[in-house]
């Protein structure tokens, strides 16, 4: 009998690129962003609009999630790194994990980074990525209603308000519509 498990079985994770902006690197994720991403996870300010409060435990699970999404979709969210530090400023990318109604392009800043137009480099990065190398038609942006930072930031990326929905994660969700490979901003 073959053990499925078996280290022969499992195929390679699935590298992320690297894109580099002018004052950034978007780069995969690496176990060692992890506290900065569980700091972020545990303050009440920061995260409502990206889920509950969560135990440095919990942050731990998303973040290998997050690493196990790269593998299933060839995507996920990226560390953003200041070129500067070399710190981690934040994460963006595209997420699309059962339940999610489509690829979603999301992002986060991590503190001290606010303010600095970071969130809106990054994620203008990783759309253009998503529509010229993983070739995506279309993406949105799952907003929770009360994040209004989020919506001035997907209206200044050009996306616009579609839908209100259930995300199963969330609740009640705005559903933000990007503009396509052909009109979207670089």
């Amino acid at each position: 009998m073959t053990d499925a498990l078996a280290p022969s079985s499992i195929a390679a994770p699935t590298a992320a690129p690297r894109i580099e902006t002018a004052r950034l690197i978007l780069r995969g994720p690496e176990m060692a962003d992890l506290d900065a991403f569980a700091a972020f996870h545990a303050d009440e300010t920061r995260c409502t609009g990206f889920g509950p409060v969560q135990p440095w435990h919990e942050s731990w699970r998303w973040w290998v999630m997050n690493i196990g999404h790269w593998h299933v979709h060839g995507y996920g969210y990226f560390t953003i790194e200041d070129r500067e530090t070399g710190a981690p400023a934040g994460i963006t990318g595209v997420w699309n994990p059962g339940g999610w109604p489509e690829p979603e392009l999301g992002w986060v800043v991590y503190e001290g980074f606010e303010g600095r137009g970071v969130a809106y480099e990054a994620a203008l990065a990783a759309r253009g990525w998503a529509y010229d190398v993983l070739g995506l038609p279309t993406l949105t942006s799952n907003i929770v209603p009360s994040n209004t930072r989020s919506k001035a930031l997907a209206a200044r990326l050009g996306a616009v308000h579609e839908r209100t929905y259930h995300n199963p994660s969330m609740g009640e969700d705005e559903l933000w519509r990007h503009p396509g490979p052909q009109e979207a901003q670089r």
